[in-house]
């Protein structure tokens, strides 16, 4: 049963976010107004943010005050962007050896203890305050409107959850439907799951498919390999994120499902980062995102040339993100957005590949099944997870300083509660782990191949 759009949108939604204390819509129908404004005063107001940020994290985060105070960087002070160069780079190990020392515990609206999805191999925890949580959501609700979704139009999601998979978080569900939003598994994609989540689509009519790119592919394979014509009249876009969207999945997907693909960039410990527009340009989320594109030497890369992201995150107060090493490599565009927005233009995200993980009945889920496993279990510093087989996991761990023995014991659980517990898990603890003969690093790895027309949904083609 859906709620009619305007209630759902402009009365039912707004009274949530403000029930949880997130300046959600506050912070939508400001960056509504701003991403009118010209290069330079998106800059300008990027640079009014930074300030802000700086005195919080100088005042509140002892780690960040030592940090400021030796590169000689007083926010009172700051006129330019580019003085924020001469603060050494952050990295996820600075956070993870650091984060009390960072984290502002008397923030409004309070912390809010989160981790990071692990993809990169090296799981985080974190805090995030409400201003953070009101940053992504009101991004993507702006980016939705791209592509013409209102807040309240119906919406699915093809999502994850770090719970159980036979457990239901019913209060979130009743949420999720009064702002129509429908959520399907994608840890448990079995053929008949999918067939189900085929019907429930169709049932559902949505503007708006959200989910990780692979799992969102494997569902159009699916439908595509079953000879399935998905009636879907008011489907506007599907928006995929979570990993790269390779162009035979975007291809794949938009033949599926009868709409346009547009991704989404961004990470659990930045946020919401970037997105495309109809036009095909990826639109930084430049009002609550200062990006740097840098190269082997910790120099500004040119625009156009491949570099590491490095951002700092303007909405997070909680525990600042301040020049923080990201990890991916982008390309920046010089070229404005074609629809004279004055946000940064990213030309290209070369991110990390994942595989999805077979259970022995045949279900499929996406790698972040088995890192949601790896990634909660405590004193795990880096991982890779190979699955040799449907009842074969290898684990390579990296012990951080709060490893112990019964941290293998609790991989072998999780692990087995999530791929069945006839699955041997073997542990294997290592000094270092390397990466591929590409060089590229891949933490979820599965020599399970997926039968007939799924393959199609692969990362690699």
């Amino acid at each position: 049963m859906k709620v009619p759009g305007l209630l759902a949108g402009r009365v039912i939604y707004p009274l949530q976010e403000r029930s949880l204390r997130r300046p959600t819509f506050q912070y939508l129908a400001e960056i509504e107004r701003s991403q009118w404004l010209s290069r330079s005063e998106v800059e300008a107001l990027q640079l009014a943010k930074l300030r802000a940020l700086l005195e919080v994290a100088h005042a509140n985060c002892p780690w960040h005050r030592q940090r400021l105070d030796e590169a000689g960087l007083h926010p009172d002070r700051l006129d330019s962007l580019d003085h924020l160069r001469r603060l050494p780079v952050m990295t996820k190990a600075d956070a993870a050896v650091n984060g009390d020392a960072m984290v502002w515990r008397g923030v409004p609206g309070g912390a809010f203890r989160y981790n990071t999805g692990g993809s990169s191999g090296q799981p985080l925890i974190f805090y995030f305050g409400r201003w953070r949580q009101a940053s992504d959501a009101a991004g993507r609700l702006r980016a939705r409107r791209w592509w013409g979704v209102e807040p309240g139009d119906p919406e699915a999601y093809l999502w994850g959850a770090p719970v159980e998979l036979d457990k239901t978080d019913w209060v979130k569900t009743v949420r999720d439907r009064l702002i129509n939003q429908l959520v399907l598994n994608a840890f448990a994609m079995s053929p008949a799951r999918m067939d189900a989540y085929l019907d429930a689509l169709e049932a559902w009519n949505p503007r708006c498919l959200y989910g990780y790119a692979s799992s969102v592919a494997l569902l159009g394979a699916h439908a595509l390999e079953r000879g399935r014509r998905l009636r879907l009249p008011k489907l506007k876009v599907v928006c995929t994120t979570g990993e790269p969207l390779y162009a035979h999945q975007r291809e794949l997907i938009g033949r599926a499902f009868g709409a346009p693909v547009a991704n989404e960039f961004g990470s659990r410990d930045i946020g919401f980062t970037a997105h495309e527009t109809p036009h095909g340009q990826m639109l930084l989320m430049s009002e609550s995102i200062l990006l740097e594109v840098l190269d082997e030497e910790g120099r500004p890369a040119p625009a156009g040339t491949l570099g590491e992201a490095v951002m700092t995150g303007l909405c997070s107060d909680a525990q600042p993100f301040i020049r923080y090493r990201t990890g991916d490599m982008v390309r920046l565009s010089d070229e404005p957005d074609r629809d004279g927005r004055g946000l940064h233009v990213i030309a290209e995200v070369v991110g990390r590949r994942t595989d999805f993980l077979v259970r022995a009945d045949g279900t499929i889920m996406h790698a972040l099944a088995g890192i949601y496993v790896l990634r909660a279990v405590e004193g795990v510093a880096e991982f890779k997870l190979v699955q040799h087989d449907v009842r074969n996991v290898e684990v390579q761990v990296v012990p951080g300083s709060r490893w112990s023995p019964t941290a293998v014991q609790a991989i072998d659980a999780g692990l087995r509660r999530r791929l069945g517990d006839d699955v041997r898990v073997h542990v294997c603890v290592v000094d270092a782990i390397a990466p591929e003969a590409s060089g590229k690093h891949r933490y979820v790895v599965s020599h399970v191949a997926l039968s007939g027309g799924l393959s199609q949904a692969a990362t690699t083609h």
